[in-house]
């Protein structure tokens, strides 16, 4: 018997996942992390605390499976991609904590350069309007403001990344800095259609070309690693994917028109548009991956507050006591409230891209109570990835068949009934929540001649189908998007 270990490193925690030889999910651990905020609300990792967790989720999963670990072929890893690492290239060393993708410290250095006149030129460059959720917006931070960094940079002493190239160098011992396409396209300083790291924006960015990872494709050589010595003999690194393109790829979204949405603190919705750029000005372009030599380009929007909107009508509203109550809730609501949520804690991303927007409740009346106010905050999550397809569809030109959706949100069966409504097309759910982790297992079986592309009809489905009027269905949509302007 042989198995694929795959770890995804996301937001809250990292997860390893272990699959047999006919890419069953078999066992799964979860170790979670500390999120570092401030007054300012700037949102950080700690890079050492990331790495121990890595290293100890692994070892839980064979324990608990029960498996010899000398029968683990290969490794694949999926990662929450923005969140920005800088460290010591001799020592490994991190030189201040990982900067998280949610954190918008690097708005002002954005916003000088759009006053420059830049912000055409690397819309262009890297299909990705100008934006501090990207990596060089917090790396140029770090260069800035934290000492001794910009210096040692010039020297060839420091490294940077996205997670995956930090975690690809503690596994191999620092012998790899790499990265892979995916995770390279997020980064704004990567060019898509020279497909290099691209010198104009890094100087734009104030950031050394030596300190970039060297980028490989998603089912490429990445070293090799031992996991700090547990195992007897190293295992190959041969599968590295951001976690939206490992979820597409789970997802089995091979072909241009194939989409899917990913429901997590924020969400991901990704549309494979083949193997060419299609640049959006709603919607950013990126790399879907380089998988046997060959490059596919996605359109995706990316949503801040999706499943963090439940957690603050849980945390901070104490309008529920977990998740699970929405649902109930939400069906108890007034058919006739036309309550709207807009979520806008830190500001609007796509397809709206209104940085200054706030969140507001818009539409309430005297009879408005916790049932509508849940109800909303439910159906924002679904108006939001709409308004992305929307643009999506649009852009492209490429008829869409069907959504295919994954995280932990989807076992809402209000929330996929409503999205499929909104949507007037099916929503189609896989068997497992793991899609991240499963895109970059399957690409780590595929890249070392485990698995086949047979692998792809493991998953089983459940749909919805929509049922909601074309009347009912304007006249929602219509008062969502004026409650968006009022943000």
């Amino acid at each position: 018997m042989k198995y694929i270990l795959s770890i995804d490193q996301s937001t809250q925690g990292t997860k390893a996942l272990l699959f047999d030889d006919k890419g069953v999910l078999l066992c799964r651990t979860d170790k979670p992390h500390k999120q570092i905020i401030n007054d300012k609300g700037w949102v950080e990792h700690d890079l050492r605390e990331i790495y121990a967790n890595t290293i100890q989720v692994a070892k839980d999963v064979v324990t608990k499976a029960g498996i010899n670990k000398s029968e683990i072929a290969a490794l694949g890893i999926s990662n929450q991609r923005e969140t920005s690492a800088c460290w010591d290239k001799a020592t490994g060393e991190p030189l201040y904590n990982a900067i998280v993708w949610q954190c918008s410290r690097g708005a002002a250095i954005c916003e000088e350069l759009e006053r420059q006149g830049h912000a055409e030129k690397v819309h262009e460059k890297t299909g990705i309007k100008l934006s501090p959720y990207f990596p060089a917006a917090k790396l140029a931070w770090i260069f800035q403001n934290v000492n001794g960094v910009s210096e040692r940079a010039k020297s060839g002493q420091i490294a940077v990344g996205t997670i995956d190239s930090w975690l690809v160098y503690k596994l191999t011992h620092g012998k790899r800095h790499q990265t892979d396409y995916s995770d390279a396209s997020r980064t704004q300083l990567f060019n898509i259609n020279s497909l290099t790291w691209d010198d104009d924006l890094l100087a734009l960015f104030g950031i050394n070309s030596h300190c970039m990872a060297n980028i490989t494709d998603s089912d490429g050589d990445f070293g090799v690693t031992d996991f700090e010595g547990w195992l007897d003999s190293p295992i190959p690194i041969c599968g590295v994917l951001g976690d939206s393109h490992g979820a597409l790829f789970g997802q089995g979204c091979l072909n241009p028109g194939m989409i899917k949405a990913t429901y997590g603190t924020g969400s991901s919705v990704m549309m494979n548009i083949g193997a060419k750029p299609v640049l959006n000005d709603s919607v950013v372009t990126s790399l879907a991956w380089k998988i046997g030599g060959k490059v596919n380009y996605v359109l995706e929007g990316n949503i801040n507050y999706t499943g963090a909107v439940i957690t603050w009508l849980k945390d901070d509203l104490k309008l529920i006591a977990n998740p699970g109550e929405t649902e109930t809730l939400a069906r108890a609501a007034n058919p006739e409230d036309r309550t709207y949520l807009v979520p806008a804690f830190s500001g609007l991303g796509a397809p709206y891209w209104n940085s200054r927007a706030k969140a507001c409740i818009v539409g309430m009346t005297r009879t408005t109570g916790r049932n509508e106010i849940v109800r909303a905050g439910l159906e924002c999550i679904a108006y939001q990835i709409a308004d992305i397809i929307e643009a999506m569809r649009s852009s492209a030109g490429i008829t869409i068949n069907e959504l295919r959706v994954d995280g932990g949100p989807t076992r809402n069966k209000y929330l996929m009934q409503f999205q499929s409504d909104i949507l007037n097309i099916p929503v189609r759910i896989p068997d497992s929540e793991e899609l991240s982790g499963i895109g970059a297992a399957y690409c780590a079986g595929i890249s070392c001649g485990l698995y086949n592309d047979k692998i792809f009809s493991n998953l089983k489905r459940i749909s919805y189908s929509p049922s909601m009027s074309q009347d009912l269905r304007a006249e929602l949509h219509n008062g969502w998007r004026e409650a968006v302007k009022k943000s």
